[in-house]
Formats: C-alpha cells, structure tokens, sequence
C-alpha cells in the first residue's frame, strides 16, 4: 500500500515555490509599489496559516488560507491545505470541496489527488475513492493494490480478482494478496475457483513448497482428503527434507492406520525448529490420545516427549501431565505439571494438579509449604485449605491442622463432597488432640451428609 509522508519542509520546497512561480508572485523581490504590498501580506498570511496549523489552529489556519485566496486564488497549494484544516477541523463538506478545487488547478499534482483519495478512505466514501485512486495509478502501480481492496470494500469482487491476477503475474505472489484473494473466496464461497488458483500455482512452480502446503491446507478445508494426501506425498516426492508437511501426513497416516508411518511423522514435527510450538502441541496431543487408544507405542511416546525435552511451552508440558496422569502414572505427571508451573506460575489448574499430587505421593512436608503459599495468593480457595488441612495432620500438627481447616470452611460453596472431607479432616485432628466429643461432632457431620446424598 502507498505510504505517505508529509513535512513542512517538503510542503514548503514542492508547493509553494513553483506555485508562487506559477502565479508570478516573488516573495523575495523588495516591494516598490501597491503590487509588493501584495506580495508582503500574501507571504505573511501564508505562514501564519502554515505557523497556526503546526500549533493545531486550525480555524486561525484556515481564516489566514482565505486572506491569502483573497489575495490571489490561482494559488493551488493554499486550497490543499485548506482542505486539510478543514479536516481537522470536521467540516468534510468545506475539506471535500477544498481538496477538489487544489486539483482542478493543478490537475497533475499525485500529493493533492492522495490527500483526497486519503479523505475519502477516512469518510468511507469507497466510490470516490476509486475513482481518485484510478488517477493516481498513472504516478505508481502500487494503488492497483489500494484499487483491488477498494473492490473489496464495494463487493466488486470480480474486478479485485482481475488486479489481483494481473498483479500476480506481474510481480509474483504476495502474502497482502493472497490474503485479500482468500477474504473474496470466502465472502463468495468460491471454494473450487480458490483450489483451481492454487493448483495452477503448483503446476506453474511444482519446486515452491508454500504452494503445495497451501493447496493441501485447502483440499482439507474442502473435505478432498484423498486429493490433500496425494498433494502431501507429491510435495515429500519433491522435497524429500519438508517438515512442515508433516503435519498434514501424519493425520492422514492415522486415518489409514498407518502408526508407524505417524508416527515418523509426528517425532519430525515435535523436533522441527521451523514448527511453532502451537501446531507441536496439536500433534503431541493428537500422539497422547493415539497411544491412549494404542498403547503398544507408548515408548514413541516417551521417545517424542524427550525430543520436547526442555519445551517452554506450558501447554504442551501440561498435556504430557494430563496423559501421564490418566495412565495413572502419579511421579510423571507430577514432574510435568512442576515443569508447566515453573513456566506459568498463575495456572490454576496445574497449582491444584501438583499440590494434590503432593498429598497422593506422601509428600506432606511439600504439599504444606506450597499449600501455605498459595494461601497467599489466594486466601478465598477452600480446596487449598482442604490440602493444607491434611499435610498438617499427616505431620501430626492437629491443633494448626483445626485452625486451617475451621477457617477454610467459612469459603466453601455448593459443594457438599468438599464438606464431607473438610469434616473427616476435622474429626481426624480433634482425635489426634483427645477431643472426641469434637471428633464424634464432626464425624457424625460426615455421615449425616453422606446419607443425606
């Protein structure tokens, strides 16, 4: 898209030199008669008008910009910067008719047909803006661009898709155009045209990988899964050394029950450094819940999750913990939720994950500290003065064990399972302290609920 830079400077050395030639008016030649005087308010009021629109003036800008249209009115630069003034100013209609006026006196000037194209993108006036922006393609082939959205805006889409072409096979493909060109397809829902694009691509540059991952992504998209698994094996064919089609072949090995072909491809995509670790984690989740269903390859498994090794990527850690928990492997999990809290210390999730972890494990001492800390940050989780409750009891400190218990208590909500064990604890730490009519009371709590459920 044209980018454009306005300075005072340059505003100075291309408009008001020749335009002051253009008008015969010379700012530097020494007034003798009624004719110098002229010249001398001119050039007064126009850099007033320059001086009050860098101090944001607009409306003295503008009452010195008509002093000097006053003056002289063949001037083309004074309504280009009227029109501006105007704009800030928000009077559209007086900008309009400014910015029309500076070119109709100088018809060949590209800066005073941008200012206006520019005016007529800020007001969403798309029509007027294309027939400004079709002046201004003389100047640059860029705003053939600038034009081709403009067609967008205005759902022509077939005169975008006609530029769009052109420039393509002019300067080659864009990532901005590819981008526009799929706003169309879906707008239009011109599926099959977008695939006939994309195949014609691949057959006009069979050794460009980005094409063929393109056209499987699309055949996917478009449920032609025999079509995209032909196009990924042609593009490993041709690039024996792609990676990224990896993730399109290793669902499709799936799908035909081909593991270990999978599973090839899956370790090359959780080892790949051109991979982002988005699209890792989807297909490490894709290998945990296939070896969940097939777990003859958990060693691939462990083999994949050591390629990830020291991963920074929470999520992917946190899945590893998932799975290992549902195999009911307790010390795994744990080392992988530890490894996930170390990287997002916030999450929830984990936080409950590893410190009943802690409790399953037998590691009380821990699970006190950490359930402590998080105590801290936050105070309203009866669930962590649950777990606090239990290591105190454990380590034998019934009489802490009552407090936190008593005091987490005060938080729970609706949840009549977590009351049940809130009692049990309590029951359990007025025992350790001889209190058994305490410990019969909160006991008997337990039950009633239990019964009650």
């Amino acid at each position: 898209m044209k980018q454009k830079i306005y300075i005072v400077i340059f505003i100075i050395g291309t408009f008001l030199l020749p335009q002051i030639n253009y008008a015969q008016v010379d700012f530097n030649k020494k007034p003798d008669d009624d004719l110098g005087d002229v010249e001398d308010k001119f050039q007064e009021q126009f850099y007033e008008a320059l001086k009050q629109k860098g101090i944001e003036n607009y409306d003295r800008s503008v009452t010195a910009l008509l002093k000097c249209i006053e003056l002289d009115n063949s001037v083309p630069v004074l309504y280009y910067e009227l029109g501006k003034n105007y704009n800030q100013l928000k009077n559209f209609g007086a900008a309009e008719d400014a910015f029309k006026k500076a070119i109709s006196k100088a018809p060949e000037n590209e800066w005073f047909l941008d200012a206006l194209y520019s005016f007529y993108m800020e007001q969403n006036e798309f029509d007027k803006a294309i027939k400004t922006v079709k002046q201004l393609l003389k100047y640059h082939p860029d705003y053939k661009e600038n034009l081709a959205a403009l067609y967008v805006k205005t759902k022509d889409y077939d005169e975008a898709l006609k530029i769009l072409d052109a420039l393509d096979a002019e300067f080659g493909i864009s990532v901005a155009r590819d981008i526009m060109r799929n706003q169309i397809y879906e707008a239009t829902g011109r599926k099959k045209d977008q695939i006939k694009n994309l195949e014609a691509r691949v057959e006009d540059n069979p050794d460009k990988e980005s094409n063929y991952l393109q056209l499987i992504f699309r055949y996917s998209e478009n449920n032609e899964k025999e079509k995209a698994f032909e196009t990924a094996k042609e593009l490993l064919k041709i690039n024996s050394n792609s990676q990224i089609v990896h993730l399109a072949l290793y669902k499709f090995y799936l799908d035909e029950n081909n593991a270990e072909k999978a599973i090839e491809s899956m370790k090359i995509v959780v080892k790949s450094p051109e991979i982002k670790p988005e699209a890792k984690l989807k297909v490490l989740t894709d290998f945990v819940q296939f070896v969940g269903e097939n777990p003859q390859y958990e060693a691939d498994l462990v083999e994949a999750t050591a390629l990830v090794g020291d991963s920074n990527n929470s999520k992917t850690l946190i899945e590893l913990g998932q799975y290992y928990l549902s195999k009911n492997n307790k010390p795994k999990a744990l080392e992988y939720f530890e490894a996930a809290l170390k990287i997002d210390s916030e999450n929830f999730n984990v936080l409950r994950n590893v410190l009943l972890l802690y409790i399953d494990l037998q590691k009380f001492d821990v699970a006190e500290k950490k359930s402590n800390e998080v105590l801290q940050k936050y105070p309203a989780q009866p669930l962590f003065y649950l777990i606090n409750g239990v290591a105190l009891n454990q380590l034998n400190q019934p009489k802490k064990a009552v407090d936190i218990l008593e005091t987490g208590l005060d938080f729970i909500i609706d949840d009549t399972k977590m009351e049940i064990d809130f009692y049990k604890q309590l029951s359990n730490a007025y025992n350790s302290l001889n209190n058994t009519a305490k410990a019969k009371t909160f006991s008997d709590k337990a039950k009633q609920l239990e019964t009650s459920n």
